[in-house]
């Protein structure tokens, strides 16, 4: 690369003055962003592209829309809001540290962004630099294909990226330089088909020069998914069920329908059996199988019918995984499906 940063700034700031995304949290003055709306929507978008979570965001907003609103709530409401979004470990940290905020008041710098639960590195130099004006590179997605793509490097490390981040950084325009690097990165600079001839930055670019464009960065290697296997029990209907609190990292904190994960060495036949006595529930027909995919697991669910005498739940109300949605949607389908059915010859209404 032979344009010096200078240059290379005025070029993608001048840019992003005339294409930048219009998004709800980038409310007011640059670098003095609603710290409240950006960091809701740097939380909420860690494991969620924009188009889809524009709508998941301004549900939440329009639930919370103050951070005493979401650190008054009951963690319940705040997972419920969530719902959809998945990690939900990502809410139940909002919420601790909206308590926090609302507490001592907003931090106001890096350190004190990175102190709050489930603030890393990247969530705190965005609200930092969007919110605050303070000079701290992002990392992310989008800036490590930018940045790889730009210097020709196709093994970027995180240290790598940080690095030529820093560098790059805006002195005088911190936050518009990061909403700019992710502008690039998710509207022309695309992991399948950049849009070279529409770069700010294309003159410069090692890897547009190379031919292949798409090479940068070489992909990271992933770990295969693990298919796990488990039993549910939808004791009620779609509309009052037995729902049980989900426990662990994922799920921990929702609803969900009775569940009993198949072991290594079991079958769908003894986990049924596990569950139901738990329970004190007699098993019904079976209902159907729905996947899902979760954090390098591929869930198979076997989902039951069942009766038992224990209360049931509203399911409309309650903070339900999709997991959990899917095994519901089962008993819908097949309602549809009885009501749909054309009356054979002899038969009556």
């Amino acid at each position: 690369m032979s344009a010096p940063i200078p240059e290379l700034r005025a070029a993608l700031l001048a840019w992003f003055d005339a294409a930048g995304r219009d998004l709800p949290w980038r409310l007011g003055s640059e670098g003095r962003r609603d710290p409240y709306r950006v960091w809701v929507a740097e939380i909420l978008l860690q494991q969620t592209q924009v188009a889809r979570g524009l709508h998941y965001y301004d549900r939440f907003l329009e639930a919370f829309p103050t951070v005493e609103a979401l650190a008054d709530a009951p963690v319940e409401a705040v997972l419920k809001a969530w719902e959809g979004c998945g990690y939900y470990a990502r809410a139940r940290n909002l919420h601790r540290a909206a308590q926090l905020i609302a507490a001592d008041g907003f931090p106001t710098d890096y350190g004190g962004w990175l102190a709050l639960p489930g603030v890393g590195p990247y969530t705190a130099a965005a609200v930092a630099s969007l919110a605050h004006g303070e000079a701290r590179a992002v990392n992310d997605g989008n800036v490590r294909r930018v940045l790889s793509r730009l210097y020709g490097e196709a093994r970027s490390t995180d240290a790598w990226v940080q690095a030529r981040a820093d560098a790059l950084l805006s002195p005088d325009r911190p936050g518009a330089w990061n909403e700019a690097v992710m502008d690039l990165g998710a509207t022309v600079c695309t992991p399948r088909a950049p849009r070279c001839p529409e770069c700010p930055l294309a003159a410069h670019c090692a890897a547009r020069a190379s031919g292949t464009p798409t090479a940068f960065p070489a992909p990271k290697v992933r770990t295969a998914a693990r298919a796990v296997q488990a039993v549910a029990l939808l004791i009620g209907d779609d509309r009052q069920a037995v729902l049980e609190r989900r426990e662990g990292q994922l799920l921990g904190g929702l609803m969900g329908l009775p569940m009993q994960a198949v072991g290594p060495d079991g079958s769908v036949s003894e986990a049924l059996k596990t569950v139901c006595e738990r329970l004190g529930a007699t098993p019904g027909e079976l209902l159907g199988q729905v996947s899902h995919s979760m954090t390098h697991r591929q869930i198979t669910l076997h989902v039951y019918a069942a009766t038992s005498g224990l209360p049931r739940q509203a399911v409309a109300t309650a903070a339900l995984s999709k997991l959990d949605h899917k095994a519901l949607g089962l008993l819908q389908a097949r309602q549809q499906s009885l009501f749909a059915a054309p009356l054979t010859e002899g038969s009556s209404v």
